[in-house]
């Protein structure tokens, strides 16, 4: 039987609606029912690196003092919930230089600032903005691996801060994934390494770029 074009677009359109009800409803399918998940905390894994603010862009300082301050200041904010290791959580976390590059452009200027300048930027900008942006990297109830990510083109994910962010999976040979933010002035964020603490309920993938729940001028 002869599968027509609009049937395979279809199909496609079919496939992603059912990974993102899966990604939501059943988020232990994706790594399947054998082997129970670990309980390890993002948390844990952010603060185990003790080096602060240094000149390693591709590590998570800036995120790691965020989610402090944000606890230190709303004891009870739901970002607590990255340190609640028996909930599940997927986390799509911007590193270091992805901060630098958001400061950069919201001053709208050329030049990087350092980790200690970009993070006290970031905090100038108050707690509440800066609650509002990490909970919108974090999608509650689903443990989602780069095994399933691939399978999610085109999946809508509900995030912590109630807003969606869409899965993006481009490529012919070597698959990739960027995320689609409420900012259409912006290059859309790729994520560039996967499934830090796997094996755990909560899980997380690095990305290039900060997602801006709101479009930037």
């Amino acid at each position: 039987m002869r599968i027509t074009r609009a049937g395979r677009r279809a199909a496609a359109v079919a496939t992603a609606a059912i990974v993102a009800s899966a990604l939501s409803a059943a988020p232990a399918a994706a790594h399947g029912k054998t082997k129970p998940l670990g309980t390890k905390s993002l948390a844990a894994v952010l603060t185990a690196d003790k080096s602060g603010f240094d000149r390693n862009g591709y590590d998570y300082d800036i995120l790691t003092a965020a989610v402090l301050a944000v606890l230190k200041a709303k004891p009870s904010s739901p970002v607590k919930v990255l340190a609640d290791g028996k909930t599940a959580v997927t986390a799509f976390i911007p590193n270091d230089r992805a901060f630098q590059k958001l400061v950069a452009d919201i001053q709208h200027s050329k030049r990087l600032p350092g980790e200690k300048a970009a993070f006290t930027a970031v905090a100038g900008l108050g707690i509440n903005t800066v609650e509002s942006v990490l909970l919108y990297h974090v999608v509650p109830g689903a443990t989602i691996t780069r095994k399933a990510a691939l399978k999610a083109d085109g999946a809508k994910l509900k995030t912590a801060a109630g807003s969606t962010v869409k899965v993006d999976v481009y490529g012919h040979w070597h698959k990739r994934i960027a995320l689609i933010d409420a900012d259409r002035s912006d290059r859309n964020p790729r994520v560039i390494r996967f499934d830090l603490n796997k094996g755990n309920k909560q899980i997380a993938h690095g990305i290039d770029r900060v997602l801006r729940p709101i479009n930037l001028p």
